[in-house]
């Protein structure tokens, strides 16, 4: 089972119920109704390695720069804010916790405050976590590395663990080797396929993925803790462009957050869905739906585009869950 965010108590509910005015000469027996009902139990403890969602939407976001769509002006309206796809990984044994970055997205600050809450950490600084891992070269993805520098955080030597090409890229293209220059990331490449350490007891498997690579190659990760692996794989193509890749990506993993941009590729009928190709999630339940039946809630989508109806449809929503597939949640929490 994937451990979810804590649902309201009893008590909470009866306390919501209380606001309400046409509840006001109920209050006394309310009252007493909650006196009598056993406290909440405590929180459980958290695990000592989790990784966390902190952020489930496609590179722009939600609202999205540049849409005028309905799903975006009632976004700015209500205030509703859904940031790119990353993750973040806790591990707290040993003493302080040790924060792994997954993704630098353009709304890294808030995505860092979210991790550090989950961590429970303050007084970070300008060594905000102890390690970025990136996909690839998408705007959505590595941008918020420039927050490292001299202009922000002035970071010293963060280590950032990417392919041999995308390390090879932010050493020779401006800004980013301005970064590399002043010693405020330092590119660690991995061995595509070879498990490598952020730091000992986290191991991770990059499994390259084809996409549109126009500055780097695309990974996959695995990520493995002491007890459970997580699969991330936010962007890919098809999964038929490389056969037998959807198998060899979800074997020995117990969770999977795979890309879902599109939902069945009506939500953007302004666009060349052939530009910007992405596996649709009515495919990819096609192909899993097997494996959602026999482990429902494992497969979890996320990187859903600003207009993707998943986001917006709480209908469709509960269909695909009630099939056995998931639709991940920014701050959803999994034990490794």
């Amino acid at each position: 089972m994937v451990p979810v965010v804590m649902r309201s108590s009893l008590a909470g509910l009866a306390l919501r119920w209380l606001v309400n005015a046409s509840a006001l000469p109920f209050v006394g027996a309310a009252l007493a109704l909650a006196a009598c009902v056993a406290p909440p139990a405590p929180a459980p403890a958290p695990a000592d390695v989790e990784l966390v969602v902190l952020g489930i939407a496609q590179d722009g976001g939600l609202p999205h720069f540049g849409c005028e769509q309905p799903c975006c002006t009632e976004a700015r309206r209500t205030g509703r804010v859904l940031y790119p796809s990353a993750l973040g990984v806790v591990d707290r044994r040993g003493g302080t916790p040790k924060l792994l970055l997954v993704e630098a997205t353009p709304r890294i600050e808030e995505q860092v405050a979210l991790l550090h809450d989950t961590a429970g950490v303050h007084g970070r600084g300008r060594q905000p976590v102890d390690a970025v891992l990136t996909t690839h070269a998408h705007l959505g993805h590595y941008l918020g590395l420039a927050w490292f520098g001299r202009e922000v955080a002035g970071s010293r030597a963060i280590p950032l663990h990417a392919s041999p090409r995308f390390c090879a890229f932010v050493e020779a293209q401006a800004p980013w080797k301005q970064l590399v220059a002043l010693q405020q990331i330092a590119p660690r490449p991995f061995a595509v396929g070879e498990p490598f350490a952020p730091w000992p007891g986290l191991t991770i498997t990059a499994v390259q993925v084809p996409h549109r690579d126009e500055f780097s190659d695309t990974m996959a990760f695995v990520l493995r803790g002491p007890n459970r692996a997580v699969l991330f794989v936010p962007d890919v193509d098809a999964w038929e462009k490389s056969p037998g890749l959807l198998d060899r990506l979800l074997d020995g993993v117990d969770v999977a957050y795979l890309d879902g941009t599109f939902y069945d590729g009506r939500e953007l009928p302004d666009r060349n869905l052939a530009e910007i190709p992405h596996p649709l999630m009515a495919r990819t339940m096609e192909l899993l739906g097997e494996r959602a039946r026999r482990r429902p809630g494992t497969l979890r989508f996320l990187h859903m585009n600003h207009s993707n109806p998943v986001l917006h449809d709480a209908a469709l929503r509960a269909r695909i869950e009630m099939s056995g597939f998931g639709v991940a949640a920014q701050g959803e929490r999994v034990a490794l």
